[in-house]
């Protein structure tokens, strides 16, 4: 790590012990004022800071997916990857990433992984201790930042804003945009202010601040510039260009990704979040692997720090579906679906503003139509969907994104609008999900562990308004009988928040929507509602269809293509759409296919039809169909 400065290692503290603190405060406030008090940093800093590492939750004392515990994300990489990686919860497709190839020596080395040990060494305190005591673990967070800002020659200041710089080095960036990016967000945070209620019961408040950051301090840190003028991100973040190489490999195979011309050659309809299953490192090392496949960026969990290998105008291989990939840009964000560990706060917020960006250049509406996750995008044809990605998972907090892409779900109609958008609390949803790696909770009799007491953004769907009915059956995630899960890769009985459904009907405290040609129910109590209404557009079948078929892509017609450009057949998916039912219409979507199967772009086509097809969120995942077989109308019970 190289950062113009080298520090010296921190002040001598009492030898590391298992000893509870000497009077522990009663709660999380408490816990930042004492440690606030105790190494004279400015208690809005030392909030900020937590804020934006953690949103203040203690995680049940688990990593984050860069290795940092607690509050305040204190960093041990050598524990977080200590325990074995079983494939059980990963997503099994080779392009995920390799566990046995998540960090190396240089990695431990490296202070950025460590801080754990400066906080023990400052506080006495034991590293176990840092890790799973909430309070202890805010106190070596503010020895580390205390001891940041002597380090930059900056004495205890009553001032929040004389603290810009051991903000920025608290990041652990090795560049410059990268650290101010990050102390910047941290210093909006104090002027906004923030409340909320941790994941563990505590409430934490941080007033809004009359602040002005005094941005010469970062100098003294003597990072390099970190922003590539060949990238496309916002100015205010790091980002840098490693390309993913586009390589002949002879015998007609190349790689990684092909270059177009878009959006002048084909709109740009989505944005694809992916998780890395594997550390930001690992990851820059496979995007760069000519006979792999390719995204267009990807973010590190510590410090948000964006990395983009594919020009927007160029398709990325990342989506497992060729029609998404030809109109997406792919966004994968470091850490892992199903270990037991959580995504920062700072790559969630530089992950917004970069999204934030790409749809307003490229006209992209910012919901759950157009910024898919992986788990959402379907399979080509049927053989395909069981193999289709479940990542970020259940464990992305995709209501707290979009609060942040400043696009909130909210309710939009009255209960006559006949749908709903899926909106749990975070905090509190716990549908029991099991298979999940490093955080079992106990099992029930004859059952395997759970995944613990995570917060999850999906709820589960029943055949019938009751907590004990069988889960909906998906004949194509779960062949060959479809029956449906708890595992946490299974998405065949699940909704997430932001979706959106036709109501079918409503029992009390139940709801019914349509999902996969059947009726699901959740539970959505009027006092604590999982889902709000809204208005929206439906399709269902026209009258005199038993049903219609639903499809993966929308390609043209054979009578579209040229004689040079094979035809791409029009396959049916294994589901089909009754009569009787409705669905979410997401966009009308344009019957295209991009033909680019040589290393010479010169061959490359995109083709056009006549058929006029509709996305629509058909079960967990969005499909297509027909415009000729559905009529149109707006929701209504």
């Amino acid at each position: 790590m190289s950062v113009g400065l080298v520090f010296a290692s921190g002040g001598a503290g009492a030898a590391p012990t298992d000893r509870p603190l000497s009077d522990e405060p009663d709660s999380r406030q408490d816990a930042f004022a004492a440690a606030a008090a105790e190494y004279d940093i400015p208690e809005p800093v030392l909030l900020a800071v937590s804020y934006l590492e953690s949103r203040w939750d203690a995680n049940g004392g688990q990593p984050s997916r860069a290795g940092g515990y607690g509050p305040m994300h204190l960093t041990d990489l050598k524990t977080a990857l200590a325990a074995p990686a079983s494939p059980s919860g990963t997503d099994p497709l080779p392009e995920r990433g390799d566990p046995s190839r998540l960090a190396t020596d240089a990695s431990f080395a490296s202070p950025a992984f460590q801080t754990i040990d400066l906080a023990s060494r400052l506080t006495g305190l034991s590293k176990e201790q840092l890790r799973t005591d909430p309070a202890a673990n805010i106190r070596g967070g503010a020895a580390v930042l205390a001891e940041y800002q002597r380090r930059l020659g900056g004495a205890a200041a009553d001032s929040p804003a004389d603290w810009y710089g051991a903000v920025a080095r608290y990041s652990e960036a090795t560049d410059l945009r990268t650290a101010r990016s990050f102390a910047d967000m941290a210093y909006d945070i104090m002027r906004s202010g923030a409340q909320r209620t941790t994941d563990d019961g505590h409430v934490v408040t941080l007033p809004p601040q009359d602040v002005q950051p005094d941005r010469s301090w970062i100098s003294k840190l003597g990072l390099k510039a970190g922003h590539s003028e060949s990238t496309e991100c916002p100015k205010s973040l790091g980002c840098e260009w490693i390309p993913a190489p586009y390589e002949d490999l002879g015998g007609g195979d190349y790689g990684n990704h092909d270059l177009a011309d878009r959006p002048h050659s084909q709109k740009i309809r989505y944005i694809v979040i992916h998780d890395t299953e594997g550390t930001y490192d690992t990851t820059l090392r496979l995007v760069q692997d000519p006979t792999y496949v390719s995204w267009h960026y990807t973010l590190r969990a510590s410090d948000g720090h964006i990395a983009q290998h594919v020009k927007t105008k160029d398709v990325a291989w990342h989506a497992g579906n060729w029609y998404v990939n030809a109109k997406s840009i792919g966004l994968e964000h470091e850490g892992y679906a199903a270990r037991g560990t959580w995504y920062t706060e700072a790559m969630y917020r530089t992950s917004a503003k970069l999204v934030r960006y790409l749809a307003k250049k490229y006209d992209i509406p910012l919901n759950r139509h157009h910024i898919l996750g992986h788990d959402t995008v379907q399979g080509i044809t049927p053989e395909n969907v069981a193999g289709m990605h479940w990542d970020p998972g259940p464990y992305w907090d995709w209501a707290h994104y979009f609060k942040l892409l400043g696009a909130p779900f909210h309710q939009s109609g009255p209960p006559s609008s006949g749908a709903v958008t899926i909106r749990p609390d975070f905090d509190s949803n716990n549908p029991g999900f099991v298979g999940c790696e490093n955080n079992p909770g106990p099992p029930g009799e004859g059952e395997p562990p759970t995944c613990g007491d995570w917060g999850s953004s999906a709820i589960i769907l029943r055949t019938e308004p009751r907590h004990d009915a069988p889960l909906l059956l998906d004949i194509g995630s779960n062949p060959p009988d479809g029956t449906s899960t708890m595992n946490v890769a299974d998405i065949g009985s699940r909704v997430s928040t932001g979706q959106q459904f036709a109501v079918a009907e409503v029992r009390g405290d139940w709801t019914a929507i349509w999902y996969l040609g059947q009726k699901g129910w959740f539970y959505n109590p009027r006092k604590a509602p999982t889902a709000v209404w809204t208005k929206a557009l439906v399709a269902t079948p026209k009258p005199g269809r038993d049903s219609i078929p639903v499809y993966g892509r929308a390609y043209p017609e054979p009578e579209a293509y040229p004689d040079d450009v094979p035809v791409q057949p029009i396959v049916p998916l294994q589901y089909s759409l009754p009569a009787g039912q409705e669905y979410v219409v997401g966009m009308k979507a344009a019957a295209e296919y991009y033909r680019a199967v040589t290393f010479d772009p010169a061959n490359h086509k995109v083709i056009r039809g006549e058929l006029e097809y509709y996305q629509i969120q058909f079960g967990h995942r969005v499909a297509y169909v027909m415009a000729r077989d559905v009529d149109l109308r707006w929701s209504h019970r």
